[in-house]
């Protein structure tokens, strides 16, 4: 069995598919079975299941704070 990746409040990532806007960078802004996901090109919100973004997950470009909160 494969851990799960440990994503935290305020993570900037990188995913391998572009949103429409164009946008491949996104920040989260809720933890849970689904992730919400903000793009930062165009602000658009989504919410996720965290087992898609484990898949298509390319990298982190920041890292949150440790304890959760921005």
């Amino acid at each position: 069995m494969i851990a799960p990746v440990p994503f935290r409040l305020a993570d900037r990532i990188e995913l391998r598919r572009p949103h429409p806007c164009g946008g491949r960078t996104w920040d989260v802004d809720r933890l849970g079975a689904d992730l919400g996901l903000r793009c930062t090109t165009c602000g658009r919100r989504i919410l996720v299941e965290r087992r898609q973004v484990e898949r298509r997950l390319v990298a982190f470009k920041a890292r949150g704070p440790e304890d959760g909160v921005s």
